[in-house]
């Protein structure tokens, strides 16, 4: 049963046209990856999804209310996990989370109780009464995702759920987040960065111009784009991608790793390739094509290059920097 239904949804801007015509659905109980480069209408359908800004056309319906005409009901229904951290560093995590439940106008006892279950759902339990200040750049993602559940959404919203925390801390995150959907039955709408991470996603929407460009698990946007992906390092990256493009019709991409192309058997090419350029060649190397590929495909962009700019580092290395 679908928990999100978007049809034909329509954002403007005087003349810019943001978001043209985009429908998906996201069942109940999933974890709905969306993704897309700056400026791809991304951030515009998620803030009308949390109403937050008012569609220019179409519909959207969430847990069962229209966006539009039942805004306070949808916001009951969903639990939202910023990328900028949005606690207050002064209070404890009880006090935050308090703060949280009287906003959503719960009970103090209903509130004493929730706060209970949701600490110790991601591990803060005996940190509960330790100013927030002090808390890790892990500790408080997690406080945030508690602090998301305390009213028991529907759907929770994770905006870049683990930007700025090491490896080990995203996985850690994840597995809460694994753990809320198989405990709770918990819908999880997010997006990142980090291809890596769109593989817990079970399906996955590319938005690009303001379309959705694909929508399907991370298996068959792989497979979609089909054979073999190819990276080579050369004397002359232009050259050579002429040359290819010229021999065998197969469009080479330039990037930091050198020379990056798809066919449809790698290891019948190689030796091709090799025996005809070998003296242009310093190195190459085949694999099967990862989330990266799909995204570069359909977007013409690698999500690498979708950085952070100078003032979120700042702000990221502020948040994070003494905490790991």
């Amino acid at each position: 049963m679908a928990v999100i239904v978007v049809r034909d949804l329509v954002r403007r801007f005087n003349d810019l046209v943001a978001v043209d015509g985009v429908t998906f659905d996201v069942e109940e109980g999933e974890i709905f990856g969306f993704l897309g480069p700056n400026g791809a209408g991304k951030s515009t359908t998620i803030k009308m999804l949390c109403t937050l800004l008012k569609p220019s056309g179409g519909s959207i319906t969430l847990a069962g209310f229209d966006v539009v005409r039942q805004p306070d009901a949808v916001r009951r229904a969903i639990g939202l996990v910023f990328q900028d951290n949005s606690l207050d560093d002064r209070l404890t995590a009880e006090e935050n989370l308090l703060f949280h439940g009287l906003l959503y106008g719960l009970p103090r006892a209903t509130i004493r109780g929730r706060m209970d279950e949701v600490l110790a759902m991601v591990n803060l339990d005996d940190r509960r009464r330790d100013i927030v200040h002090t808390f890790s750049g892990g500790m408080r993602r997690r406080l945030e995702i508690a602090r998301g559940l305390l009213h028991h959404p529907r759907v929770l919203f994770l905006d870049e759920p683990t930007v700025g925390l090491d490896p080990q801390t995203r996985s850690a995150i994840w597995q809460h987040i694994h753990r809320l959907r198989q405990e709770k039955n918990i819908t999880i709408f997010m997006t990142t960065h980090y291809m890596d991470e769109a593989e817990n996603c079970d399906r996955i929407a590319i938005i690009d111009h303001g379309r959705i460009q694909a929508l399907d698990t991370p298996d068959n946007l792989k497979r979609g784009l089909g054979g073999d992906v190819i990276t080579m390092m050369t004397v002359d990256d232009s050259r050579l991608q002429q040359e290819i493009a010229a021999r065998y019709g197969v469009r080479a991409v330039k990037d930091e790793e050198g020379l990056r192309l798809q066919v449809g058997d790698g290891a019948t090419f190689i030796p091709r390739v090799a025996a005809d350029f070998g003296g242009q060649i310093n190195s190459i190397s085949l694999r099967r094509p990862t989330l990266d590929d799909v995204f570069l495909s359909l977007t013409g962009r690698a999500i690498r290059e979708e950085k952070l700019s100078a003032a979120d580092l700042m702000r990221l290395n502020r948040r994070h920097g003494r905490r790991h």
